[in-house]
């Protein structure tokens, strides 16, 4: 079984930077081109929407709700730019490069959560 889920999680890092590769692609969709720019700059982002110290809600984005846009935005991508951009994040992955970072998703990430903090403080003053 974990060996199951070890694989599972290398397929899923590879499905991430394959949408990064996807996205690029001049054959990319309008939609899709955007959801994967979403799902990317989300899963590269050093700060979750939802922080992992957060029992059970903390992991839900990374095991359940990541896994499942992945899989919606690459059923949005044409069969062609899928396989050369898997292609491609393998040999990315392949040659050992770190995970790359997107501090403008973790920068709205930190407003969302200050917008909510400041609005809760606002409800609750009044």
């Amino acid at each position: 079984m974990l060996a199951r889920l070890k694989n599972q999680a290398r397929l899923l890092k590879r499905d991430i930077v394959t949408l990064w590769f996807a996205y690029r692609h001049p054959q990319m969709p309008l939609a899709a081109k955007v959801a994967a720019i979403m799902i990317v700059a989300y899963a590269f982002s050093p700060i979750d929407l939802i922080p992992d110290f957060i029992p059970v809600l903390g992991f839900l984005d990374e095991v359940i709700l990541l896994p499942i846009f992945i899989w919606l935005t690459l059923r949005l991508v044409p069969e062609a730019v899928v396989v050369e951009s898997r292609i491609a994040a393998q040999a990315w992955m392949d040659a050992h490069r770190p995970k790359p970072r997107n501090y403008i998703a973790a920068a709205i990430i930190i407003a969302l959560w200050t917008a909510a903090a400041w609005l809760l403080w606002r409800w609750l003053a009044d």
